[in-house]
């Protein structure tokens, strides 16, 4: 097995200091980061909205949908949400990739589960993490199944589509491609691996990103790829040095190792979507 070979620290260093002289314009690089999404979301050009997706035995699942302006049809981007549920910055994110020429959607998997059956935005944060917590692992897989085969239903929608997701959602993402032979894609933000039982199912390529300073999730790496090697499966990993869990979204964290990697894993998710998706 190869080893993992984390990006050097004084490489995230040197650039950490150039994106800070790049500021404002990087900003508009990357997806937001958890402080800035509200205002982003605000300000987007694309058309983003509310949808509720018919899923198995009478469930519905409330998604947020943005649309890239483009002439011709494009693939879909499931955008899985952390343990947080689905957020302001998750659907930040999910505008970001519109804006890269994907129909992203972004499903709420807290849907009926809050009180009154309501959804992420009927509990607070600890509610959220405490309710995705109890989710049951069948029950998240055909509600993102019926999101997928919803979204690329759709007249603007290419029939290929991936799947990305960050922290929980991350190993969701990893978890939905062992279980799902459509998927063409898989991207994992910084979560645990499967079980190597599970691995041999795997069709799509899968491309993982995570902070060096993250021992918890990077201990589940070595095996996963040890195996996927052995099934002849393409596991992609790149860990960025110094930067922390979560790094995506507290982009300002970490003294400039997570914005640093941010600017390296968002360019590389982007690549490996377009390559997959038939972009």
């Amino acid at each position: 097995m190869r080893p993992l070979r984390p990006v050097p620290r004084l490489s995230i260093l040197a650039l950490a200091a150039v994106l800070a002289v790049a500021g404002p314009a990087l900003a508009q690089l990357l997806p937001a980061s958890a402080d800035s999404a509200r205002d982003r979301l605000n300000a987007s050009p694309r058309h983003g909205e509310w949808v509720s997706v018919p899923a198995p035995g009478g469930d519905a699942v409330e998604s947020w949908i943005v649309y890239p302006e483009r002439a011709d049809a494009a693939p879909v981007v499931v955008v899985i949400h952390e343990i947080y549920g689905l957020t302001d910055w998750i659907r930040a994110v999910a505008d970001e990739f519109a804006s890269q020429g994907f129909i992203a959607i972004a499903p709420d998997l807290l849907t009926g589960k809050g009180p009154d059956g309501g959804r992420t935005d009927s509990v607070d944060r600890d509610g959220a993490v405490a309710l995705v917590r109890g989710l049951a692992a069948d029950e998240v897989h055909a509600r993102l199944k019926a999101v997928a085969d919803w979204t690329t239903a759709l007249p603007a929608a290419a029939d290929s589509y991936g799947t990305v997701g960050f922290c929980w959602g991350g190993r969701t993402s990893f978890t939905f491609a062992t279980s799902d032979a459509e998927v063409g894609a898989a991207v994992v933000y910084y979560g645990t691996s499967p079980e190597s039982e599970a691995l041999a199912a795997v069709g799509a390529p899968v491309l993982g990103l995570y902070g060096g300073d993250d021992a918890r999730v990077n201990a589940t790496i070595p095996p996963a790829r040890e195996r996927m090697e052995e099934l002849g499966k393409s596991f992609q990993v790149e860990i960025f040095d110094g930067a922390g869990h979560g790094f995506l979204r507290a982009q300002e964290g970490r003294e400039g190792r997570n914005l640093a990697a941010s600017s390296q894993a968002w360019p590389l998710t982007v690549r490996f979507f377009r390559e997959h998706l038939g972009f």
